[in-house]
Order: structure tokens, then C-alpha cells, then sequence
């Protein structure tokens, strides 16, 4: 089980870090995207600052196992706000595909480490 913890905190933690800097960084297609879904910019660089964040506590989660379980929950949660705003803008299934698989990637990683929720911060 431990290879598959680390597989997906290396490929979340990669992933996140990568779409949470083109929103913050104001990527066109990240300024288009949210504005097509009726979201402030605002917003949008909030959003990838929480990604950031999330991939952050990803990454210590190598070395404090409850960081890599807040991390997971953190993400999860802002890839279901994702799907949501998909769904509410009436996009095709197709567009919320990518934030759906990462919010089950995020939510499984949570499950095999929920046991260390109650840990935090250490």
C-alpha cells in the first residue's frame, strides 16, 4: 500500500503544483477557463494559491504523514468545487472529467492516510 501512497502524492503533488502556479501566474487559458465558468479572477488566483498550498502539504507529507492527509482533503475538496461550478456553468461531462479524476485521486490518497488526520500538525 505504501507504493501507491507514494505514487499518488508524487503525481498529485506534480499535478497540483503545476495547475496551482498557471492560475496564480494568470495563464491565459486558466484566465479563460474561470471566465467561461462565470468566476472572478479573483478567485481564480485564490484557487491556485489553496492548489499551492495543498501541494505543499503534499510534499512535507514525506516527512509528517498528517501534512500528506490535510493535503489530500484540501485538494479533494477544491477539485469537487471544480466539478460543481463544471455542472452549474452546463459544461459537457467531457470538461469535468479531469477535475473529477483528481478529486478521486485526492480522496483515495485521504483514505489510505485518514488515520493521520488527528495527528496534525505533526
Amino acid at each position: 500500500m505504501n507504493i501507491v501512497v507514494i505514487v499518488l502524492q508524487i503525481l498529485l503533488g506534480a499535478a497540483f503544483l503545476g495547475s496551482g502556479f498557471s492560475k496564480v501566474t494568470g495563464n491565459k487559458m486558466q484566465v479563460e477557463s474561470f471566465r467561461a465558468l462565470g468566476l472572478p479572477q479573483w478567485f481564480r488566483v485564490l484557487t491556485g494559491l489553496l492548489q499551492l498550498a495543498g501541494a505543499a502539504a503534499l510534499i512535507a507529507g514525506f516527512w509528517l504523514p498528517s501534512w500528506l492527509a490535510w493535503g489530500a482533503l484540501l485538494l479533494a475538496v477544491i477539485m469537487l468545487g471544480a466539478v460543481f461550478f463544471h455542472v452549474k456553468a452546463g459544461d459537457s461531462f467531457g470538461k469535468a472529467v479531469p477535475a473529477l479524476v483528481l478529486a478521486l485521486l485526492a480522496a483515495a490518497l485521504l483514505a489510505l492516510r485518514f488515520s493521520e488526520l488527528s495527528a496534525f500538525p505533526g
